[in-house]
């Protein structure tokens, strides 16, 4: 997906992603319990962003619920605690938008933030979700937020029954920031496996949310339905982590009561 100009992503680049996601080759495995595994690879020639994957098996949940969920942003605003805003921008066609995401950072750290471009496309059984960074000349980054820049970040969807799926993330960020190591370490020991635990426990309780909300509001699924403006490849850049202020926070301690690993209470299984 590293590109020197913003294009919408093709089959090419679907089947790319899918691929990378299912490969354990060039991982190392850090987290491995009843569910959920967590992989992370260390990139050579950027050393300030790592790539992490993260695999869920998700019983009683089928492929199709959890593809709903990961597009129904009035759902996450329900479920999703670490996000602090979300909207959409416009769209460029009918499986391409634009958007604006801000998530916590664990304190004293600043809130982070991205504007990608997401795509989406359902694959036979499966379903792909992925996204990276672009500049919008309207929304540019806060001075209260870090901007952060997503190199790559998706999910893929796999049916494995007819009401059993497997999700993974795989995700290449670059935070900015000089975030201290500790930070690092928790997204794959903490936080990664206790966001996936809870996206489980939100696509159990979807369909009774979705039957009192607008059911048949699926513009995901049904392109019509979408009420987003047009926006053109034009309005839109590439963003590059290196023109970004980089705002150091690796003196940071760490708080205590951000330490340990996820616990085994939410387990999905």
């Amino acid at each position: 997906m590293a590109k020197d100009s913003v294009q919408i992503p093709d089959d090419l680049d679907f089947r790319s992603f899918r691929e990378e996601c299912r490969s354990e080759s060039g991982w190392t495995m850090k987290y491995n319990k009843p569910g959920i595994t967590v992989w992370i690879q260390m990139m050579e020639e950027d050393k300030s962003s790592h790539k992490i994957k993260c695999r869920m098996v998700c019983k009683d949940v089928s492929s199709e619920i959890l593809y709903d969920v990961l597009h129904d942003a009035e759902y996450r605003r329900k479920w999703d605690e670490n996000m602090v805003e979300t909207f959409d921008i416009g769209k460029l066609t009918v499986n391409a938008d634009v958007g604006y995401y801000a998530w916590r950072c664990p304190k004293p750290l600043k809130n982070r933030d991205v504007v990608t471009l997401r795509s989406w496309l359902p694959m036979g059984n499966d379903y792909i979700i992925m996204n990276y960074s672009v500049k919008h000349s309207k929304y540019p980054p806060r001075k209260e937020r870090v901007r952060a820049v997503s190199i790559q970040t998706g999910y893929l969807v796999e049916t494995n029954g007819e009401n059993r799926c497997t999700l993974t993330y795989l995700a290449q960020v670059d935070p900015k920031g000089s975030l201290p190591k500790w930070v690092v370490n928790q997204s794959w020991q903490l936080l990664a496996p206790k966001a996936m635990k809870k996206m489980y426990k939100a696509c159990l309780k979807y369909p009774e949310w979705k039957q009192k909300h607008n059911p048949a509001y699926k513009p995901w699924l049904h392109p019509e339905q979408s009420t987003l403006l047009n926006i053109q490849l034009s309005e839109l850049s590439i963003q590059h982590a290196d023109s970004l202020e980089n705002i150091d926070e690796s003196g940071i301690l760490e708080a205590k009561d951000e330490k340990g690993e996820a616990s085994d209470e939410d387990s999905v299984n």
